[in-house]
């Protein structure tokens, strides 16, 4: 059964809540609807979102959006790092790490640029725990060494407890047991000190409990996972409880005591069932089948591995799948059924080579970054070992210059005719190169095109070419006829009407014509595509919205997938600018592993939910259509006043 790793990203937040607001929330609720627009309205804002995160971490994620859309509109920097500190940790419970490193990196470029250094301490300690759960220990190794450092000269110890923490979640990490166990009494130590914050022991508690779990020293991790859940239960943070949960039932399996550890993923089941964590609640099942066939149960233990392996392809947990083939094979061996005991045993050792191909690629990628930074960085240092030659040596011939004063009107002549051949060589350089570009980019431009969808171009050119031709021969003949006809003032101004609408007909064919195929999309992809859009938006001055895009880079989208998705964006932002009344927008693509998100946010008057189900409108519908077309998830979050969210998720083909 896989060990569960506690992702925390909130540990070094930039607002430590007190222990007695835990009693308050109903009270801090009262104070929103009458707080002003100002930094006391986000930090609200903030400790609101706090409440929720232990048992409605959805809630608490509109309250930390509302105090980031507020941060930038009042200018406040502060809040916006308090805001990606919270809200990166939302992102992690829910596995999307690449989303998080990317608001983390921005964190620390808004701290550096503010001169905050506590906020770049935790920004650059929290963009560490990002690369440390996307496996790239290197980053996270440097992230946490800066932040570390910045830490060490704060002299705070709350934040050097932390600071153990983070490290010995990534020894850990590591298999680096013995110096994680090492590490988190050092936390622990801290973290019991009076005026404390009780919440920082909860996580604390449970991390050293896995690193004595890896040592095998069951009556120490058994002791600590106790007083963590203990804790978990008495302050209401259900996300902490069933990551404790999971792990006592690994310890007890661990240990061979297979009766005792059902109590804890039963209830875990539950809990991972109502807080929606998908992948708990495939753990949970898969070890409950685990114990069943201990016992001898096949029958139970195959239903539910059928669940278990039901619920890794809906939401595509494929790192799950390994153990469960191994599981299947066997329950196979336990029927006497060798083939398929084989068989399952098979998939299972495939499974696992698939999963660290793409690990070795990952890694591969990784080292390939870090090269082309070498690399660039030394052209940097030859091309500055070249400026200060020709530096020295432009000063030489200046000082001979000065000497030879009999020789300098030749000299003259000769430095402005060498100069001039050297100009003329550039000037020939730069607009060779400026043809190679022009060739390459042309036969980019011929490759993109072949690709083109057939049928859609040869709708665009009869509306164009067939329709079209046909309108403007209509608008022709019309103006020879008013030459010939004799007609009243009032049959005058009515032919002039429909021939203006006649002209109106033509322009609207022709935009129609161009949408159905967008030249951008064809041409560069989806990326470029929608970051076109996006700047023609911004162009017209209607909204400012913020593109981006993790992970579309070399990438190649399926055509007709492609443009699905930008009418999508599309379409969502057409609604953003008719009904929202907001004055900026965010639209960001990621496509992770086999996931592609896609996430429209805008900070306008927003809407209750709850009417979407009596829409009619023929642009939501368009939506709902194409999401279930590529047989995607939407999920809309918005709330009067708050603005409006609307995050995609699309699986890709294998």
């Amino acid at each position: 059964m896989r060990k569960v790793l506690l992702v925390i990203l909130l540990i070094l937040s930039a607002l430590v809540v007190p222990a007695q607001d835990l009693m308050n929330l109903d009270s801090l609720l009262r104070l929103l609807p009458d707080a002003r627009e100002d930094s006391n309205r986000v930090l609200l804002y903030i400790r609101i979102g706090q409440q929720y995160e232990g048992n409605n971490p959805q809630l608490a994620a509109d309250y930390y959006r509302s105090a980031g859309i507020l941060s930038r509109k009042i200018g406040y920097t502060e809040g916006e790092l308090k805001y990606i500190a919270n809200y990166t940790y939302i992102l992690n419970t829910r596995g999307l790490f690449d989303s998080s490193l990317l608001l983390n990196l921005q964190a620390v470029d808004i701290a550096r640029r503010s001169g905050d250094k506590v906020g770049l301490a935790k920004a650059l300690v929290n963009t560490g725990t990002s690369y440390r759960e996307l496996s790239q220990y290197g980053n996270a190794v440097a992230y946490y060494e800066q932040g570390r450092s910045l830490l060490e000269e704060l002299g705070n110890e709350v934040y050097l407890a932390q600071a153990y923490d983070y490290l010995q979640l990534l020894y850990m990490k590591m298999h680096q047991f013995n110096k994680g166990a090492e590490l988190g009494e050092k936390a622990l130590v801290l973290f019991r000190r009076p005026g404390s914050n009780p919440l920082m022991l909860i996580p604390a508690l449970n991390n050293i409990g896995m690193n004595y779990t890896g040592l095998k020293q069951y009556s120490k991790a058994l002791e600590r996972f106790r007083e963590s859940l203990a804790l978990s239960e008495q302050v209401g943070d259900h996300y902490m409880e069933l990551t404790v949960l999971l792990n006592l039932s690994d310890l007890e399996i661990q240990q061979g005591r297979y009766p005792p550890a059902r109590p804890y993923l039963e209830k875990a089941l539950v809990l991972s069932r109502e807080m929606e964590a998908y992948e708990s609640e495939l753990i949970c099942v898969k070890g409950l089948s685990f114990i069943a066939l201990s016992g001898g149960d096949i029958e139970l233990s195959e239903r539910l591995l059928n669940e278990a392996l039901d619920l890794s392809f809906k939401y595509n947990i494929r790192s799950q799948r390994t153990a469960l083939y191994t599981h299947y094979s066997n329950i196979a061996y336990a029927k006497h059924d060798m083939r398929n005991g084989e068989l399952y045993a098979t998939m299972s050792s495939q499974m696992n080579d698939s999963l660290m191909n793409e690990g070795i690629a990952r890694t591969t990628v990784e080292l390939e970054q870090k090269y082309a930074a070498e690399r660039k960085q030394n052209q940097i240092i030859r091309l500055e070992s070249e400026k200060k030659e020709q530096q020295f040596t432009i000063a030489r011939k200046n000082t001979l210059n000065a000497v030879l004063i009999a020789g300098a009107v030749v000299l003259v002549v000769l430095m402005a005719l060498l100069y001039r051949n050297y100009r003329q060589k550039q000037k020939i350089q730069v607009q060779r190169i400026i043809e190679l570009e022009a060739e390459k980019q042309l036969a980019a431009t011929e490759a993109v095109l072949k690709g083109e969808e057939l049928e859609r171009t040869r709708l665009a050119r009869d509306l164009h070419d067939g329709l079209g031709g046909m309108l403007s021969g209509i608008k022709y003949s019309l103006n020879n006829m008013k030459g010939n006809l004799i007609m009243t003032p009032e049959n005058a101004q009515a032919f002039e009407r429909s021939v203006d609408m006649l002209d109106s007909s033509i322009k609207e064919m022709r935009r129609v014509a161009h949408n159905m195929m967008p030249e951008a999309l064809v041409k560069f992809g989806l990326d470029e595509a929608l970051k076109d859009f996006c700047n023609d938006i911004n162009q017209s001055g209607a909204l400012k919205v913020n593109y981006q895009s993790i992970g579309l880079a070399g990438r190649e989208i399926e055509q007709t997938m492609s443009i699905t998705i930008y009418r999508i964006v599309q379409e969502l932002i057409n609604n953003t600018m008719k009904h929202a009344a907001a004055t900026n927008a965010i639209v960001q693509v990621t496509m992770s592993g086999g996931q592609l998100s896609v996430t429209v946010e805008d900070d306008g008057k927003g809407f209750d939910t709850t009417i979407l189900s009596g829409v009619k409108g023929i642009g939501w519908s368009n939506i709902q259509n194409r999401v279930e077309f590529l047989k995607g998830r939407m999920d809309v979050n918005s709330a009067e006043g708050k603005g409006t969210s609307v995050l995609i998720e699309i699986g890709l083909q294998p």
